[in-house]
């Protein structure tokens, strides 16, 4: 089981919008070398949405490719048609990700009983191990546990994100599912105390700017040094927040832009952070140490 900090990292692009390749293998390199526990590639934060299948399956195998083994991939293949999440996850497959992260359908708003037969299509066509992802904040319906728990009977589903922040589902997902079931945080600002409830990790916008901070503040909370975890976590508690001033992923890309580590590329609708944001984020890098 992959546990710690697991980086929802970006997709570099050049300022016109064109994936920047080079970046992307630099900043790979990068989370192997400051200690991040995996790399989900081409998920909400790598701007899937608006990368076409050919872009996205392109993407998915740099980041194996580059890995190398150092460091497990977890590709984003979610969709909201059945049919085209069978065919990223199978481009995941073929390019030799560990695992997929598949998205609850999003904007067609199904029901439970839909839920459980989307994620039961997509497992029962490609035999790669699956993650499942909840975050009704974006896309319009909530898996309930009860339906995580359902769907993780099937043999190559192997774990859930639950980016809601509610913290009470932690151990209800945990009762509901077997030891080996993975459970993700996928809120930041919870994330320490989803670890202390059970969870094996966090899938984690903050790790792009801060990886060793957040790889140490989850090792932590996995040992159950709850102290340490929250003195580490106070250091990144700004990052967690101002990172969200806008929409994601686009304060990030600010933020590693003023890094250095990739240029100012983002796809429409999405744009540049606005001016006016900066410099509560800028401040926020600094508390953490990574500006």
């Amino acid at each position: 089981m992959i546990q710690g900090s697991l980086v929802a990292i970006v997709t570099p692009m050049h300022p016109d919008g064109r994936v920047d390749d080079d970046a992307f293998r630099r900043l790979i390199d990068w989370h192997v070398e400051q200690g991040t526990d995996a790399i989900v590639a081409v998920g909400t934060t790598g701007e899937s949405a608006t990368l076409d299948e050919q872009e996205h399956c392109e993407a998915i195998a740099l980041a194996v490719q580059q890995a190398a083994g150092r460091i497990p991939v977890i590709a984003g293949t979610g969709a909201n048609s059945t049919s085209e999440a069978i065919s990223l996850t199978r481009c995941a497959r073929d390019a030799g990700a560990d695992a997929c992260l598949l998205v609850t359908p999003y904007y067609n708003k199904p029901t439970q009983e839909g839920l459980f037969q989307h994620h039961k299509a997509v497992a029962e066509a490609v035999d790669i191990p699956q993650i499942l992802y909840n975050v009704p904040g974006r896309t319009a319906v909530d898996m309930l546990p009860e339906t995580v728990a359902r769907i993780a009977a099937i043999e190559n589903i192997i774990g859930v994100k639950e980016a809601t922040g509610l913290l009470e589902r932690i151990p209800l997902l945990r009762k509901l599912t077997s030891p080996d079931f993975a459970i993700y945080s996928g809120d930041d600002a919870t994330a320490r105390e989803a670890i202390l409830l059970g969870a094996n990790g966090d899938i984690s916008v903050t790790a792009n700017v801060a990886p060793a901070g957040m790889h140490a503040m989850c090792a932590a909370a996995l040992a159950g040094d709850g102290a340490g975890a929250a003195q580490i976590d106070a250091t990144l508690a700004g990052l967690h927040n101002k990172l969200f001033l806008e929409a994601n992923p686009i304060p990030v890309k600010w933020a590693l832009a003023e890094m250095g580590l990739i240029e100012a590329g983002i796809r429409l609708p999405l744009t540049w952070f606005s001016e006016g944001f900066r410099e509560p984020l800028r401040a926020a890098m600094q508390q953490a140490g990574v500006l």
